[in-house]
């Protein structure tokens, strides 16, 4: 792996600090390795009126525009926006992606259509060991963290990029039970489910793979440094069905509760104007949750655990949720993410050229990758019925 031109690291931000909770917040403490620095509020600019910038909106998720990537200049203004947001909130939203919107359109329109068929009919591909696929139980978010609360008000489906390999070549992909080794598994209907979710997969892959080198330079590394860590990736994507709330949750349950994601990035889409998801946001001694709105043909990034420990804590994996409707509310609402994973067998120590010597982190040594993402999948859903 190499470092960028000029061999030396971008410093760790100032003012960079634990996350702070106040006495009686509901909020569960981050892990060690999830630092947050103070941001200016929503609305306040921080570049000057004459600077060139790739972020069309400033603010805590700040939103960025892609399309100059193709020419240098372009990727070097988005590289630093991309750096600015993932130092602060670790969240951004793209626009200016090039994915197709017919696509994203097909997408939802097709697993709309899957959840809302009889349970019967999505039983039939119900994930099963060896098998991904649909579940009725979303699993327990909170529980990643050591959180408990009760289980989270979703449906899911899955697939991963290595669903379609050989069994004998899943098997290979680590000496652990792993999600990506099992067989992805696809309805019968809705009519052009798995060719629509197959070509919504490799555009996000694509997009990522995109993002990853935008990363790079964003840390003062060369552009191709991720490239060895993600040539056999283990990524998924994945749809959460958040079904009508005909009945009271729990006290403490939500569609999705608080949690970090575990990987390199994900990519996420939201469906126009049915809101729900926040961001935590630190300032100070206390902190609040911030809305992430959806923007009509945009998509929400995010960084997972792995870059944050990769970056010496510089990036931040930032704790967010999905709330509730208001009672009366019973619409449902659906999300895409996708989760770029890296390899199975990528390390997760820092990253030499950029380390940070103060950094305290986890427990991780001689943990890969796989290993670190797949033992949080046991504890999200181990309370499965």
């Amino acid at each position: 792996m190499k470092a960028g031109a000029g061999g030396t690291a971008r410093p760790a931000p100032a003012g960079v600090q634990r996350l702070a909770v106040r006495a009686g917040s509901d909020v569960p403490a981050a892990p060690p390795f999830h630092r947050l620095k103070e941001f200016p509020s929503e609305g306040k600019s921080t570049m000057g009126h004459h600077r060139e910038s790739a972020a069309v909106v400033d603010g805590f998720v700040p939103v960025i525009d892609l399309s100059a990537r193709r020419s240098a200049h372009g990727r070097g203004l988005i590289a630093e926006a991309i750096g600015a947001a993932c130092e602060s909130s670790g969240f951004f939203t793209v626009v200016g992606h090039g994915v197709p919107q017919e696509l994203v359109d097909r997408m939802h329109t097709t697993t709309n259509a899957f959840f809302e068929l009889p349970d019967a009919t999505k039983d039939l591909v119900a994930n099963r060991p060896g098998v991904a696929g649909f579940r009725r139980f979303g699993g327990t978010s909170a529980l990643s963290l050591d959180q408990r609360t009760p289980p989270d008000l979703c449906e899911v489906f899955t697939c991963h990029v290595t669903g379609e390999l050989p069994e004998d070549e899943r098997a290979r992909l680590g000496d652990y039970w792993a999600p990506w080794q099992a067989a992805n598994i696809w309805p019968d209907e809705p009519a052009g489910f798995r060719d629509t979710w197959q070509a919504y997969l490799s555009a996000m892959t694509e997009l990522a793979s995109d993002i990853m080198r935008l990363f790079a330079p964003a840390l003062g590394l060369a552009e191709d440094f991720w490239d060895d860590r993600f040539d056999r990736h283990t990524s998924a994507l994945i749809a959460n069905y958040y079904y009508p709330q005909l009945a009271a949750p729990m006290p403490g349950q939500l569609r999705r509760g608080a949690h970090t994601d575990w990987g390199s990035l994900t990519i996420l889409h939201q469906e126009d104007g049915r809101g729900g998801l926040q961001v935590l946001q630190n300032a100070g001694r206390t902190s609040e949750w911030r809305d992430v709105p959806a923007i009509p043909g945009s998509f929400v990034v995010n960084i997972g655990d792995l870059m944050a420990l990769w970056t010496s804590g510089r990036w931040v994996s930032t704790m967010h949720r999905v709330l509730n409707p208001e009672r009366g509310n019973h619409s449902s609402r659906l999300s895409i993410p996708f989760f770029h994973q890296p390899n199975h067998d990528a390390p997760v120590e820092p990253i030499a050229a950029i380390a940070i010597p103060e950094y305290e982190r986890p427990p991780t040594d001689g943990m890969t990758s796989g290993q670190w993402i797949a033992a949080k999948m046991v504890k999200t859903f181990a309370n499965e019925p």
